[in-house]
């Protein structure tokens, strides 16, 4: 186990004009902690996530992943660093396969994605890599059907693939269980906690269950704010966390 953070935020603050949509945001993340962002709508946390992922610069604060200050960098280069994410909207390749997208998604992460005379069967390493993955999420079935003619479900479940396929240090899921039916995020949370130990997972969730089913820790926020953070149960009780996100006096 590494001795240095995975993720350290320092002051972290993001400003849209006169809207402070994060506000000196301090938060530090273990080597192999699972910890959820929580909060009601507008709470800021996708901006939070865009600022780490380096979609969006902070105004104020540092960024720190591994111990490297990556403030100023760009995606490509946090991607190169080990951070990999999902997104509330599904983004995959519709008229590709679910193997297809993963090899795509593989070359994608490798040196290999500038080679342009080799076949991608040269890259044997490639297809081992997505047959364990589709393995993992139960998910050999499909292989080899386009995703258009997936069930939302299973999408989700390709883009989690996605992210995983670059074999990630970081990873940050964006609603995973967004539209799925209960059943389909019964299975979908017992198989994101099979995810290797070793992966820091960050996640949003609006589904509370799900949140306090994968997470060891939990970071609330409110316009903006960090609020709260701190073990599951605790959280699951504070009375101000109950009116926040719940809207309601107890």
């Amino acid at each position: 186990m590494e001795n240095t953070a995975c993720l350290d935020l320092q002051g972290v603050t993001k400003t849209f004009g006169g809207l402070h949509a994060i506000s000196g945001v301090d938060l530090n993340l273990a080597v192999g902690e699972r910890r959820a962002i929580i909060g009601p709508n507008g709470a800021g946390k996708t901006t939070l996530f865009n600022l780490i992922c380096g979609e969006l610069f902070p105004s104020e604060g540092a960024i720190l992943l591994f111990g490297q200050d990556v403030t100023k960098l760009p995606v490509h280069k946090r991607i190169s660093l080990g951070i990999s994410r999902t997104y509330q909207v599904t983004n995959l390749f519709p008229e590709l396969t679910v193997l297809e997208n993963l090899l795509l998604a593989a070359q994608g992460t490798n040196r290999a994605k500038f080679v342009m005379f080799r076949p991608m069967s040269f890259y044997r390493e490639f297809y081992e890599r997505a047959e364990t993955i589709l393995d993992e999420f139960n998910l050999q079935v499909q292989r080899d059907t386009q995703v258009k003619n997936l069930s939302h479900g299973e999408q989700r479940q390709v883009e989690v693939c996605l992210a995983l396929i670059g074999q990630p240090r970081l990873l940050l899921l964006d609603e995973p269980t967004a539209g799925l039916s209960n059943a389909e995020t019964q299975s979908f949370t017992a198989t994101l906690k099979k995810i290797d130990p070793q992966i820091t997972v960050l996640l949003i969730e609006h589904d509370m269950d799900v949140a306090f089913e994968l997470a060891d820790s939990i970071t609330v926020l409110h316009l903006g704010e960090l609020v709260i953070s701190g073990k599951a149960e605790d959280i699951k009780n504070n009375k101000t966390v109950q009116e926040i996100y719940f809207g309601t006096e107890v």
